[in-house]
């Protein structure tokens, strides 16, 4: 089935390109396709940064299509691929691209690199080298970093002071947070008025959350270079799993269930969690919306500090026309350069990926007026891939659905993990047939 898949994508690929569409008098009018997966105004400052590339670019007519939730965007591009009729660029979550270079859905970007005279070192050079695990596959380029992020620690710093904890001095392993939870954990008999910490827990955040809890516990989430392999029945997961449902369900210091990311930052601005762990590309929307003093930390650790990369690449779907392709190589190029790449971060919190961006005076000047945006980068000399397989998204939301059970009080974590390996296994049946030699 693999096979006759990717051997239709490929004619389909072919027609594309043997008869491309003939060039008109207008500029090229290509569409970009992007999420939304955090708080904030991103939606808008896209409108924004939209707008100043066609004013810059006469020649092209870019039209940002808001799609939703990454795995929204990854549904509407493969229809639109399927449909013949793909977007010229999309921001797609980092972690998919290995599933879709898998199934033929993703331009090799080495030719349009090498067509600007550069060479992939040199391109790749530009980014810091922990985002391009996500962007290189098979030695080959098919993603360019656009807005990433690493999970953080958020303080309310002046509940951290009340409860007498030095919120310059933020917990540093699991141990001292769940203490800091204790103390901050206000209750009026049976009821939590206040809680210590929060961590989001749905679709797509749950996943990236137990692969952080995991990693700083000394584990891993799957085999970084080998798509058909996941390791959540592991003791380094059964641990991060059991200390998250510990903090719920035996300090009672995190609210019972699984929260979703905007829930969690919801509780944390209107003080009804004192701490949280969540992306930084929620810091902007934290910044401008928190009425009280707050602080951004590393991830605390068990065994290791540790977090995955998190975000989104510009890429470019397959069977995209070429004058398409072209235009939106100048517009990927464009979005990622020093200058734009600062103003995106400065406006959402993301980080910036390429490194020229912080040595901008725009970027100089916010970070010295803003320190709390250097800690996602600061953390980078720790980060390491998103995880990433074939059939990603089923193959997270196979642990992801165990996770929410254990944190509704409905399984315990050993029992989860073992039912979350199982169905991974199954999803991940027909890749590992197909890349196993059957030798007699």
């Amino acid at each position: 089935m693999l096979f006759s898949r990717r051997l239709m994508l490929g004619l389909a690929m072919a027609g594309a390109f043997a008869f491309p569409a003939l060039a008109g008098e207008g500029p090229t009018e290509i569409d970009l396709f992007f999420p939304v997966p955090v708080d904030g105004k991103l939606a808008r400052d896209m409108g924004t940064l939209i707008k100043e590339f066609n004013e810059g670019h006469p020649d092209i007519k870019a039209t940002a299509v808001y799609t939703g939730s990454y795995d929204d965007t990854l549904i509407k591009t493969r229809a639109s691929i399927k449909a013949g009729k793909p977007p010229a660029a999309v921001i797609m979550s980092a972690n998919f691209l290995l599933d879709m270079q898998i199934e033929n859905e993703l331009t090799n970007l080495d030719s349009l690199i090498a067509a600007d005279g550069s060479t992939k070192d040199q391109f790749l050079g530009q980014f810091f080298p922990a985002l391009q695990g996500n962007a290189v596959i098979n030695r080959s380029v098919y993603g360019v970093p656009f807005h990433n992020s690493t999970p953080l620690l958020y303080i309310n710093a002046d509940k951290a002071k009340e409860a007498g904890l030095d919120p310059n001095k933020p917990p540093q392993t699991w141990a001292e947070l769940t203490d800091w939870a204790k103390k901050l954990t206000k209750r009026e008999g049976d009821k939590v008025t206040q809680w210590g910490i929060a961590i989001p827990c749905a679709y797509d955040y749950c996943g990236w959350m137990m692969e952080t809890l995991t990693m700083t516990n000394g584990g891993r989430y799957y085999n970084e270079e080998f798509g058909g392999e996941v390791y959540y029945d592991t003791p380094s997961m059964l641990g991060a799993l059991t200390w998250w449902n510990d903090l719920v369900s035996k300090y009672k210091v995190h609210p019972p269930g699984a929260t979703p990311g905007p829930a969690v930052s919801t509780s944390f601005i209107s003080g009804n969690a004192a701490m949280m762990m969540l992306s930084t590309g929620s810091l902007t929307y934290v910044r401008e919306n928190a009425k009280f003093n707050y602080k951004v930390a590393f991830i605390p650790r068990n065994v290791r500090n540790a977090v995955p990369i998190g975000g989104a690449s510009l890429i470019i779907p397959a069977g995209v026309e070429a004058d398409k392709q072209k235009a939106a190589w100048t517009l990927i190029k464009w979005m990622t350069s020093p200058e734009k790449s600062a103003w995106w971060s400065r406006a959402t919190g993301y980080f910036a990926p390429n490194m020229a961006a912080y040595k901008t005076p725009d970027m100089v000047d916010f970070l010295n007026k803003n320190p709390d945006a250097k800690t996602a980068v600061e953390q980078l000399d720790v980060a390491k891939p998103w995880f990433a397989t074939y059939k990603t998204v089923p193959v997270r939301k196979n642990l992801e659905d165990e996770v929410m059970l254990v944190l509704n009080g409905k399984k315990q974590p050993k029992e989860a993990l073992v039912a979350a390996q199982k169905a991974a296994e199954e999803t991940l049946k027909p890749y590992n047939a197909e890349t196993s030699l059957k030798l007699p």
